[in-house]
């Protein structure tokens, strides 16, 4: 048995409810919703599940400052800000673009408040990432302090073991509730989530197919990150997989204008969910996958199934900097 080091950060576990209202309304299998949107107030999310393994790996190597990178309103890192600052640690963010004028909104407001150092980063620095963390965890240990390199959504294969974990207790829930479901579906923006799933389905032995909607890049990139990510995974845990049985499925053409951009009919399936179901999506993750889910369902994708279960991985915040396209 494998057992990496791990803090207990979540609230775990988290609930696994039904959409009946939706279902009935859209004519295909029961949705189910896991909410992992409730793992934490401000942590909240599938970012945390992932920070429990990635920062128990920090502090077992002595870290001071957490370093970590993603969008403007990234998720990650107004989660791992959050940890940094329960656990006493400084965080530095690397955040790719220019903030829009005016005071800060979303996760960038948290960040500020939660006291992480914030450096805005060009396409051309975004570029050369990996020289960037070396660059930046050099200038905090000339300050003496010991950084932690985190990547992208915490997406490595420490971060998998957020969702390989995840996934035992996606197997008690499906026993509690009485289903088994055909597929556990989510959003993918950097593949940790996915990857860690798709491990955690093998180890578990769930019958569920493991799919994920793309949020930004194409199936491709995706399909040679999750592959290399568990690869890496192997290596470092001396544990062999079956690839005959790790099946990697993204569902491709739902991107719209871009990553954290996305179409009106989004906006109008997040208001839809919401008044009907009392949940709330992004645009960025969230709504975007679960309008695609509807997409699919429509097209008959899953008409072979009684129940999917959606994963909510949070995103909440995020909302705020869209609120003029609602």
């Amino acid at each position: 048995m494998i057992e990496p080091a791990r803090l207990s950060l979540a609230r775990l576990p988290t609930p696994l409810v039904p959409l009946d209202r939706l279902s009935a309304s859209v004519r295909g299998p029961r949705i189910w919703l896991k909410r992992d949107d409730l793992t934490e107030m401000t942590a909240s999310g599938n970012k945390l599940r992932k920070l429990e393994f990635s920062v128990a790996q920090a502090e077992q190597e002595g870290a001071t400052v957490l370093i970590t990178c993603g969008g403007i309103q990234s998720n990650h890192c107004r989660a791992t800000a959050t940890i940094a600052a329960q656990r006493g640690l400084k965080c530095q963010l690397l955040l790719r673009g220019r903030p829009d004028t005016g005071p800060a909104d979303g996760n960038l407001l948290l960040d500020e408040l939660l006291g992480a150092n914030v450096r805005f980063v060009t396409a051309a620095e975004w570029g050369e990432l990996d020289r960037l963390f070396e660059e930046t965890a050099s200038q905090w240990r000339d300050r003496g302090e010991t950084p932690f390199s985190i990547p992208t959504g915490a997406s490595d294969e420490i971060g998998m073991w957020g969702y390989i974990s995840a996934s035992a207790e996606l197997k008690r829930d499906f026993e509690t509730a009485g289903i088994e479901p055909g597929a556990i579906i989510s959003a993918t923006g950097s593949g940790g989530t996915q990857a860690g799933l798709i491990v955690g389905r093998q180890l578990e032995s769930i019958d569920a197919a493991v799919m994920a909607f793309n949020v930004c890049d194409d199936e491709a990139w995706f399909r040679e990150k999750i592959a290399a990510d568990i690869k890496r995974w192997e290596q470092r845990y001396e544990h062999r997989l079956d690839w005959n049985d790790l099946a990697i499925n993204v569902i491709d053409g739902y991107v719209g204008p871009g990553y954290g951009r996305a179409d009106p009919h989004v906006f109008e399936t997040i208001r839809r969910v919401a008044a009907l179901e009392g949940v709330i999506f992004d645009p960025v993750y969230t709504g975007k996958a679960f309008d695609a889910l509807l997409t699919e369902i429509g097209k008959g994708r899953f008409d072979d199934t009684s129940d999917v279960v959606f994963i909510h991985t949070g995103g909440l915040f995020g909302l705020f900097p869209s609120r003029a396209n609602l």
